[in-house]
Order: structure tokens, then sequence, then C-alpha cells
């Protein structure tokens, strides 16, 4: 199964990032919505630590919806999703595959978007860069689960195209307040209190929809268009 796993990964990737449309869009995207809310600062004035968070989640929130719809949208070209539901890969392959992919594609734009929250909204990262690096993998891998599950659900039909976007972003906030939270701590140079919990939270909704994902996601992916 590692081996598949790896093949749908590398295959993925390698689309992804020949075409670019769903990572340059997630880019373009995200480096908006930043530049859009740093002119809502008064003149001279400075972005509160946790408004900055925020932004940067809510940049990485929309970025993740295109990818995810990027990478889904490559089995549906010329019917491949049925290719691969006839091949003797098993379908959990499928949802890790591309759930590492959309983790890689999703860490490249936060690259871009945690230098522009720094420039743009004028914040200075004051805490622990083990905190930032920890929020980042674990808030990052709840995002991705819930993409890739829901991923699935929203392609087939031109009419589903955007049922992702708007069933991702409620089953997405505890996660998004906790990366928010825990943002919000490093860019203040007040002693971080508390983070604990927040990790813990992150921890446990990972944990609780990748064992969701991998029940209900041969379900999803093999349904009927």
């Amino acid at each position: 199964m590692l081996k598949r796993t790896y093949a749908f990964t590398s295959k993925d990737l390698r689309l992804s990032l020949s075409g670019g449309q769903g990572l340059v869009q997630a880019v373009l995207l995200g480096l908006l919505l930043i530049f859009m809310f740093s002119l809502s600062k008064p003149m001279g004035g400075l972005v509160s630590p946790q408004a900055a968070g925020a932004i940067f989640w809510l940049a990485s929130a929309f970025g993740l919806v295109l990818v995810f719809n990027d990478l889904f949208a490559i089995e549906e070209v010329n019917g491949a999703r049925i290719g691969v539901l006839s091949s003797p890969a098993p379908v959990h392959a499928v949802w890790i595959g591309k759930g590492v992919a959309g983790l890689s594609l999703l860490l490249i734009s936060q690259l871009v978007f945690l230098p522009a929250t720094i420039a743009f909204l004028g914040q200075v990262i004051y805490g622990p860069w083990w905190l930032i690096c920890v929020t980042l993998v674990g808030a990052d891998i709840g995002l991705v689960v819930i993409g890739a599950l829901l991923g699935a659900l929203s392609q087939g039909q031109a009419a589903r195209e955007s049922l992702l976007s708007v069933i991702v972003f409620p089953l997405l906030l505890p996660v998004l307040l906790a990366g928010i939270s825990l943002f919000g701590m490093c860019f203040d140079p007040g002693v971080a209190e508390g983070c604990d919990k927040w990790l813990g939270l992150i921890f446990a909704f990972d944990c609780l929809f990748a064992g969701a994902g991998l029940f209900l996601f041969p379900f999803v992916y093999s349904g009927e268009e």
C-alpha cells in the first residue's frame, strides 16, 4: 500500500506542479487576502497579533479549497477516476496520497504567506520557532484530512464544484481557532501561556477526522456521479 500511496502522491504533485493551476491560484488568492486586509489598518497603526494569525489561516483555508479542487479534478478528466477504482490499488491509497500531496502544496503556499503576513501586517515572530513549526504541521494535517475527504465529495458534477468551500469551513473551525490562537501567541512579545491546550485540540482534531476519513473515504470516492 505504501508503494501505491507514493505513486499517487508523486503523480499528483507532478501534474499539479507542471500545470501549476491549483498552487498558483492558492498563492495568489492568499497574497491578495493578506494585502487587502493590510489596507484596513489605520495609517501608522498595527494589526493585532491575533488578527494577523486569523488572516494567515484564512488565506491558508482558501488555498486549501483551491488545492484540493485541483487535485481531485485530475481524476475527473476523461473519466480517470473509474480507472483508478478499477485498479488493484486500495482506495485508501488515493486518500493518503492526495492528502500528502495536498499537505506539500499547502506548506509551499504557507512559505509565501508567512513572510507576507510579517511584511504587510507588520508582525514580528517572538514566540519559539518550534511552536510555529508544530502548529503549522499539526494544523495543516487537520486541514488536509478534511480537504482530502470532502474534495472527493465535491467532484463529479458541475453543480457540486462549490460544495467543498461550503462544507469545509464549518468543520475546520476548531483547528483554525487553535492555529489562530497559537500564531497570536507567537506574534505577541508576551509569554505564551496555554499553548499546550491548543496543541491538544489540534491533535484531537487530527485523530478524530483521520479516523473518520479512513472509514468514509471509500464510500465517498466510489459514489455514483
